[in-house]
């Protein structure tokens, strides 16, 4: 006679998951090469400066009062800002089309027009800008032109000025916004724009409607890479602006290797952080709830 067993069956614990271990090296990474710079900056920006004893070891809020209570920095903040949104606007306003453009081209036409918008990515942005000096320079190309032809009888002033920054970081920062919102195009199904048709939308229709929606969040990610690396930029600035248009990255240089005051660099570069990052996460709250509203 057998006797039935009492025993409850014991849960199995569930398995440990591996992927926070796969991604240990790249967040170890992360904290050494990002993280730790940032921190030792933001430290740096509290302390003292002298300048006849350099740096101090007393810690106080007097960089960021001198950086906020001035309106020369004000100036400057300002301008990089208006820079930045004006870059970040253009190249909106041209990578989308090209994006849409570029996603119903034939595939053999496609892998051409790509490798033409990846072609400037191949080339250091001190080269290029050495380029756009070339040709907006008092007796560069553009205006040897327009003399030449009679538009003109004087140079336009086109090096140091901020139009001038503008113009170049255009060209530096295209690139990223067409990828990103082409690659919010790929994942749209053509069927839906097909349908749209069928059931009697127009072509501004269509695109109001169906794509637009679509591209909106390659817009939106494309929009935050090209502000936060106009925002950021510094070789660009530095070769087409000169000493004339001195936006936050050229002065913080200034700051850290010409008068030698780290610590007023230092509060300058984190407020800096600290504006990008709030601007993108307004900008993209912002538009997440437009777009949700709108196309809900």
């Amino acid at each position: 006679m057998s006797i039935a067993s009492t025993d409850t069956p014991r849960e199995v614990a569930p398995p440990v998951p591996r992927e926070p271990l796969l991604c240990a090296p790249a967040l170890a990474l992360f904290l050494v090469m990002l993280l730790t710079p940032l921190i030792m900056t933001l430290v740096l920006s509290f302390n003292s400066f002298d300048f006849y004893e350099g740096i101090g070891s007393t810690f106080s809020l007097a960089n960021y009062t001198e950086v906020l209570g001035d309106r020369y920095f004000y100036e400057i903040f300002g301008r990089t800002f208006a820079i930045a949104l004006a870059t970040t606007a253009i190249c909106a306003i041209i990578g989308a089309p090209a994006s849409y453009f570029l996603n119903r081209m034939d595939p053999f036409w496609r892998s051409i027009m790509v490798l033409i918008v990846l072609g400037p990515l191949l080339i250091s942005v001190v080269v290029r800008t050495l380029g756009w000096a070339i040709l907006l320079g008092n007796r560069g190309v553009i205006n040897t032109a327009l003399m030449n032809i009679g538009l003109i009888e004087r140079p336009l002033k086109m090096m140091y000025t901020s139009g001038g920054i503008v113009l170049a970081l255009v060209h530096v920062m295209i690139p990223f916004m067409v990828l990103a919102v082409w690659a919010a195009l790929q994942r749209q199904d053509p069927a839906t724009e097909a349908a749209a048709e069928s059931l009697g939308a127009g072509p501004f229709t269509v695109f109001r409607r169906i794509v637009l929606p679509q591209a909106m969040p390659g817009v939106l990610s494309g929009s935050l890479i090209v502000f936060a690396l106009s925002a950021s930029a510094f070789a660009t600035p530095a070769i087409l602006g000169g000493r004339r248009v001195k936006v936050v990255a050229t002065s913080v240089h200034d700051e850290f290797m010409n008068t030698l005051n780290w610590p007023l660099g230092a509060a300058m570069a984190m407020i800096l952080v600290a504006a990008i990052l709030i601007t993108m996460i307004a900008w993209s709250r912002l538009v997440e709830d437009r777009v949700g509203r709108a196309y809900a």
